[in-house]
């Protein structure tokens, strides 16, 4: 198969929505264009798995989530994994694991997540302003496996990243 057309049908400073004719179909198939987005599995010295919690209006609730964020424009990936560490929790990493680029939604998006992992990050000796309505928690590897379980971390995208670090050996839960 191949796209014979695309066009773009509505645009906001988030995503846009991509109509797409694929050859053999009269009917346009609809996409989100949305920037690529890069999450961080971030532990600390003490072996704690640093997390933040946020209200999310989409889903009208309390999230946990891991430090993430998208990728701007002209943006290494990695650059935004160690950016958005540091603003949403004030915590650096002296090095990053490259985990994986993972396709959030092959139905529906056309952006990628570009997966990482952090070990022994310590609090920044810079000068850190928390973000407005982000929350740091921490978690031993059992409590995180606890909130697994119990549904409170719930955020398919950041389950990901995490099973990837798990199945390489970077953390047990």
């Amino acid at each position: 198969m191949e796209i014979r057309q695309r066009d773009r049908v509505f645009s906001t400073p988030w995503f846009e929505v991509i109509a797409k004719t694929v050859e053999d179909n009269r009917e346009p198939f609809y996409s989100l264009q949305l920037p690529d987005y890069a999450v961080v599995v971030a532990v600390t010295t003490t072996q704690e798995i640093l997390l933040v919690r946020q209200y999310r209006p989409a889903v009208e609730r309390y999230t946990l989530e891991l430090p993430s964020g998208h990728v701007e424009a002209g943006e290494d990936p990695e650059h935004t994994a160690r950016r958005e560490l540091y603003e949403e929790t004030g915590y650096e990493a002296h090095s990053l694991d490259f985990l994986g680029c993972l396709d959030p939604d092959t139905g529906r998006y056309s952006n990628r997540l570009w997966c990482y992992f952090a070990p022994d990050v310590k609090l920044s000796p810079r000068s850190y302003q928390p973000e407005l309505g982000i929350e740091l928690v921490r978690y031993s590897c059992s409590s995180l496996r606890d909130r697994l379980l119990d549904g409170e971390f719930n955020h398919a995208l950041h389950l990901a990243p995490l099973f990837l670090a798990v199945c390489m050996g970077k953390i047990t839960l």
